[in-house]
């Protein structure tokens, strides 16, 4: 299918479908800034991990009663790897930096994935991904170094809390690849989010303050409908819709979110009067071109350093 032009109907659902995935991801960090006005990170990401796995629930219950104890714990292991640890540390880390700084450090993640395919799967990294992945790393450091005039002193270290996510969605792709290869992506989203709810549930509910501050906090409606919408859409959904694409154009159209995802994240930041530097700018850009190397076709005339 001829994915760069929107020349039948398919191109054109394709096209609207990778926007509109982008306008979700991008917009969740905002999401989980304006949470944060009333919960805390943890009752922000358990909430998340929890509406997202009743969503999913009527989708991971029939598949459920076929999977093997090892099968489910795989995927338990991938729900905890992919999902639960990645929305407390990107809710940790949003307490003391810019939600456009952590949606444009969040484009490490394909930069991580390509690290572990190396590291734990023994596939080779080449000369151009070797140059995006520095370039993908100078980004990060210039957007840590932002504002702090170069002094180590000043360093916001919070952005090292959206490293650690990032670090966990690259090492949960690989894990995935490599262990459900046959499984429908559809059952291993349903399922490995079904599977850690229960544990966002006990803890949201039995150690946190998160019912009396929903019960008894003035204003608390919008900041818990951005958590559900985050939860629901921006998790469960999400993940549904980038199934559907991948399935209708091609893996590395259906990547391309990546690039865009920042973009969202910084206009959003932008309308919520969040002050941008040159340097976060600088890093964006830094970041955004070493992914793009990173992840073009590799040329046969390359030779693996990996």
């Amino acid at each position: 299918m001829n994915i760069p032009f929107l020349g039948n109907s398919r191109n054109g659902l394709a096209w609207f479908l990778l926007i509109f995935l982008a306008l979700i991801w991008g917009s969740s960090f905002i999401l989980i800034k304006k949470g944060l006005q009333i919960y805390s990170p943890g009752e922000v990401g358990a909430l998340r991990i929890f509406s997202a796995a009743i969503f999913l629930m009527p989708l991971a219950l029939k598949p459920l009663r076929n999977l093997s104890g090892r099968e489910f714990f795989l995927l338990f292991v991938a729900g905890l790897v992919g999902s639960f640890f990645p929305a407390f540390l990107f809710a940790k880390a949003q307490t003391q930096l810019n939600s456009s700084v952590t949606g444009v450090l969040n484009a490490l993640t394909p930069l991580f994935t390509l690290i572990f395919g190396a590291l734990l799967f023994a596939k080779p990294i080449n000369r151009q991904q070797s140059v995006g992945l520095s370039l993908g790393f100078i980004g990060t450091a210039i957007l840590v170094l932002a504002g702090s005039g170069g002094d180590w002193s000043d360093l916001n270290y919070y952005a090292f809390f959206v490293v650690m996510a990032t670090i966990c969605y690259g090492i949960n792709v690989n894990f995935i690849k490599y262990n459900f290869e046959g499984m429908r992506p559809l059952v291993i989203t349903s399922v490995s989010l079904l599977s850690v709810g229960p544990i966002a549930a006990i803890y949201l509910f039995g150690f946190t303050g998160f019912l009396a501050k929903t019960t008894s906090t003035p204003g608390v409606w919008l900041p818990l409908g951005g958590i559900l919408a985050l939860g629901v859409v921006g998790t469960a959904l999400a993940l549904i819709i980038f199934n559907k694409l991948i399935k209708m154009s091609t893996p590395v159209f259906s990547s391309s979110v990546t690039y865009i995802i920042p973009i969202v994240a910084l206009l959003w930041g932008v309308l919520d009067n969040e002050q941008l530097l040159p340097g976060h700018l600088l890093g964006t850009v830094a970041i955004i071109l070493g992914v793009w190397l990173a992840n073009r076709p590799k040329k046969k005339a390359q030779k693996a350093i990996v």
